[in-house]
């Protein structure tokens, strides 16, 4: 290789090294989407990004695999698949996903909860921590918990039947006295069927081998921590499924709720 080959080669790496790096501290946080939750309720279940992409785009994080092969959650840069069965994996980077979502997390508020706290009363106070009910919002719940129930969709086959009935399948585990924690996101109401407009949660316990998406739960003790999100970067499907996609017949809002409810 000659001086002005190596040199260029130097160049091509320092500039692919930048592309990698994550963005300035001082830039707003932001909130990176592919796909809505309305596609999800249509049936669009074939991942279309890879981990390793949406990696790229946030540390801490949740959304669902290709198929609906999981529940995904994403913690300190780590992908983790949720299985139907409540174990726990990690993800290969090039899993794909047909809806996720991903920030950098840097919580800018934190407090200590003590309970006994029902779901609903521990949303209450996490309330309170927030800038506003109209901004998204990060939130990471580390703590014990006396119960929590939990669900995961298994892996649909074609023809994918719309989300609420493939979660009317879905199967359900709860674990007791369990430490671990709660992630995922608050989201203001006008941004349902972008998103989930409310509280949308996933567990993992401390050993990263149990976990699901959330659905109950009574708080022991814990410790919150939020950060607010004014940015959103919505990255929408080129798939003929997506484009040709039509809106459910019930209500977006109804149907939502009793999916993430149970």
């Amino acid at each position: 290789m000659t001086a002005t080959e190596a040199a260029a080669d130097r160049l091509h790496r320092f500039v692919s090294a930048l592309r990698h790096l994550p963005p300035f501290r001082d830039a707003p946080p932001e909130l990176y989407q592919t796909s809505t939750m309305a596609a999800l309720l249509a049936g669009v279940y074939d991942g279309d990004v890879t981990v390793a992409e949406l990696l790229r785009h946030g540390d801490f994080g949740l959304g669902t695999f290709d198929r609906l092969d999981g529940e995904m959650l994403v913690l300190g840069g780590t992908c983790y698949r949720l299985r139907a069965d409540g174990s726990v994996e990690k993800a290969g980077g090039d899993e794909l996903t047909p809806f996720a979502a991903v920030t950098r997390f840097r919580p800018e508020r934190r407090a200590g909860l003590s309970g006994p706290l029902t779901r609903a009363e521990t949303e209450e106070a996490v309330g309170g921590l927030l800038t506003s009910p109209n901004l998204v919002h990060a939130v990471r719940i580390d703590g014990h918990f006396t119960a929590l129930r939990t669900r995961t969709v298994a892996r649909q086959h074609r023809p994918y039947p719309p989300l609420a009935e493939a979660t009317a399948g879905q199967a359900e585990n709860t674990f007791r006295e369990v430490s671990g924690t709660l992630a995922g996101f608050f989201t203001p109401s006008f941004e349902q069927g972008v998103s989930v407009a409310g509280y949308h949660l996933h567990f993992i316990d401390e050993s990263r081998t149990r976990g699901g998406h959330s659905l109950d739960f009574t708080l022991a003790d814990a410790r919150v921590a939020v950060e607010a999100i004014p940015e959103l970067r919505l990255r929408l499907p080129t798939t003929q499924d997506f484009l040709r996609a039509r809106p459910p017949s019930a209500p977006l809002d109804e149907q939502i709720r009793r999916i993430e409810n149970g």
